[in-house]
């Protein structure tokens, strides 16, 4: 048996509607306490002392290690006559960004963020480049938290200007035609010791024209008025406008308003000022605006609206609503490029700007495609392909004939032929038909003893799609079967499939995931022993909340940064803005509905739960890292049988994006070292 650290169990109670709500470890909100510190440092040492232990933990490290070491691309761009794009060798700890006059020139390093930490844990985390391609505005992120520092660098050059942008956050960068400056979103400077625990409210649109202090920064937009509000500025490509999405936390509903830049006096334009549906903008023709909206068309559509007479009897439909999910669309030599999801895999369309198909995209197989970006008049453009089994690769696709030719393809020491991938669908609950992907070795013997890692994420409309992973590579060479649903709160079929899983409806989105699960079991390809489910953030609540009203049915659970007390989620960093998806406390009806799956009050005394391996991060300012340190205390003081429940406390890390590669490493050892040793398996057979 582990010997878990102490955890101070107090009689905190609160009174909510009525209801008396018990929370022992309230003190573990206090994330910088020296009582907590002490917490995290002793429940560090028992999970690595555990995990170290491992026998064949040598063996996964060094096969994920291997697998890892291959060039890894991102999507090229064109600004200005010239390209540019990310690359890793293979085991940079970030990727670097880079620039060419052309494909075939040898690339020219633009920013190496690898330089500016000796750990890694400096992130590049958006980037844009002035529309002559002479400057770049940057952002960085620092141990993994969403708080940015912007800066600005000549291209040719690689100097960087004095110019320096602090507290930003959820934010893009978007230049005007002038290279003057660009449009930028803040918060106010944080009250000292809230930086990664407080509410952000209050988001801001600015102006920084370049050479002069953030001081002097021009305010475009703000709403006193709507604390919840934030700002996405986007400069037309033609220059003339600017676009500000209005978004309120997480709901699908936004608005639209414009600024009219050549205007002497040119004020913001409330355009779309009644959040009733999902509006983004694609491009214009002059004052006619495109937009994606599912508008009446809950799988979306394409429309016009003539901004001069905006009336809403004068909107003009250009794409209408097909059979399939319209995911995203672009403007690229003067035809629409249409991505659309056919049963959580990616199928892609060329328009013409009146609306009529004018080819379809052939891709390689069954998979996921991101990009197709690009200007108005440009002919040709990038995209990913990605798949369970084929890792990133880029292809240049010539807009007037059609082709798609490799331009940059990945080797990665391992044989895809060797894996298959199906795609079922099975009932839940309610008799609901879910699809879900399932990939393993080919041969795989189908009796009920197979390792296998069902995967799920269930909301805020994301859909799971194909996409190859080195970490469940490994876990296929292990033996292991792969599986990941597509559960209803995601967006695999639009606007009816992500609200079946909000608010009153969440539960529907556990049972899709427990009907997976025994799915799984009931048709032979593994069992309760052998059977571990997994999930971070959303996902991390989804794993909490199956494993507290189901401990029966799983041999083992990984947590990721999950959202795990739903009675305070909304009090911290940018919890507030999840209600548009889990409801409110603050509502009685919502309240009961989330006190009834809660990980955290769910945990009962005495319960025997599966192996928990819980993990988070000290900077993770999305997911405050509270959650997983009240549920690891509690279910520890739970546990009645004799499985493992540990945490990992990741420092310098936060909610995941920008990780160090050697940081990602070590936690996928450690991952599947955990479910090697919960689930028994024998990995003899890895290479």
């Amino acid at each position: 048996m582990i010997k878990y650290p102490e955890s101070l169990s107090t009689d905190r109670v609160d009174m909510i509607h009525g209801v008396q709500v018990a929370d022992p470890y309230r003190w573990l909100e206090e994330i910088d306490s020296e009582q907590t510190q002490n917490w995290i440092t002793a429940e560090n040492e028992v999970t690595f002392d555990y995990l170290d232990q491992i026998p064949l933990g040598e063996k996964i490290h060094r096969r994920i290690t291997e697998l890892w070491d291959y060039e890894k691309y991102g999507i090229p761009f064109k600004r200005g006559g010239r390209y540019f794009f990310t690359h890793n060798d293979g085991l940079q700890n970030q990727s670097v960004l880079y620039w060419a006059e052309s494909l075939e020139d040898e690339p020219q390093v633009l920013l190496d963020p690898n330089q500016l930490s000796e750990d890694g844990t400096v992130a590049l985390t958006d980037y844009a480049v002035s529309e002559n391609g002479e400057q770049l505005a940057y952002g960085l992120s620092a141990s993994g938290s969403d708080w940015q520092g912007w800066r600005v660098r000549q291209v040719k050059s690689g100097t960087d200007l004095e110019d320096h942008l602090k507290w930003v956050k959820f934010s893009n960068a978007s230049w005007t035609h002038d290279g003057q400056g660009f449009f930028y979103s803040r918060y106010a400077e944080p009250r000292e010791g809230l930086a990664y625990k407080g509410a952000n409210y209050y988001h801001k649109l600015y102006y920084h024209r370049i050479g002069t202090p953030q001081s002097a920064d021009e305010l475009v937009y703000e709403r006193p008025d709507h604390k919840e509000w934030g700002f996405d500025g986007r400069v037309t490509d033609d220059g003339r406008y600017l676009i500000i999405s209005v978004w309120k936390g997480t709901h699908r509903e936004n608005g639209v308003f414009y600024k009219d830049l050549p205007a002497e006096k040119g004020e913001v334009i409330e355009l779309l000022n009644e959040f009733d549906a999902n509006y983004t903008f694609i491009g214009n023709d002059g004052p006619l605006f495109y937009f994606m909206t599912d508008l009446d068309a809950p799988l979306s559509k394409v429309i016009a609206i003539n901004i001069t007479d905006p009336d809403r009897a004068n909107w003009k439909e250009i794409i209408p609503e097909s059979s399939d999910v319209l995911q995203s669309v672009s403007l690229v030599y003067d035809m629409f490029v249409a991505s659309y999801l056919h049963d959580a895999h990616t199928c892609v369309r060329i328009l013409d700007k009146a609306g009529r198909i004018v080819r379809q995209v052939e891709l390689p197989s069954m998979g996921t495609v991101q990009g197709f970006d690009g200007r108005r008049g440009d002919r040709e453009t990038f995209y990913l392909f990605t798949g369970f089994m084929t890792p990133g690769t880029i292809y240049h696709y010539d807009m007037e004939t059609g082709r798609s030719t490799i331009s940059r393809e990945p080797r990665v020491d391992f044989d895809p032929d060797v894996y298959v991938t199906e795609q079922v669908f099975y009932r839940s609950k309610d008799g609901t038909a879910v699809p879900m992907f399932v990939t393993y070795k080919k041969g795989l013997k189908r009796e009920g003893n197979n390792p296998t890692f069902l995967y799920g994420y269930g909301g805020f409309n994301a859909a799971l799609t194909p996409a190859f992973s080195v970490s469940n590579l490994v876990w296929m060479e292990m033996g292991g079967i792969y599986a990941q649903a597509n559960l209803r709160g995601g967006g695999e079929y639009g606007k009816p499939w992500h609200e079946a899983g909000m608010k009153l409806k969440k539960q529907n989105v556990f049972d899709d995931f427990i009907a997976a699960a025994e799915w799984l079991i009931e048709n032979e390809y593994t069992s309760t022993p052998k059977l571990a489910i997994g999930g971070g953030s959303n996902g991390g609540l989804l794993i909490g909340a199956c494993m507290t009203q189901r401990p029966d049915l799983f041999g083992a659970c990984i947590l990721v940064n999950g959202v795990l007390d739903m009675l305070r989620f909304h009090k911290f960093t940018i919890g507030w803005a999840w209600t548009s998806d889990y409801g409110t406390p603050e509502n009685l009806e919502e309240f009961t509905a989330l006190l009834a799956y809660s990980p955290y009050h769910n945990i009962k005394q005495g319960t025997v739960y599966p192996a928990t391996l819980i993990t988070t991060a000290d900077h993770d300012d999305r997911v405050f890292p509270g959650h997983s340190f009240k549920f690891a205390a509690a279910l520890q003081a739970a546990q009645a049988g004799t499985a493992p429940v540990l945490i990992r406390v990741e420092t310098r890390a936060g909610h995941g994006f920008g990780k160090p590669t050697a940081k990602i490493i070590e936690e996928i050892t450690h991952r599947w070292a955990f479910l090697v040793q919960a689930l028994r398996i024998d990995i003899e057979g890895m290479r």
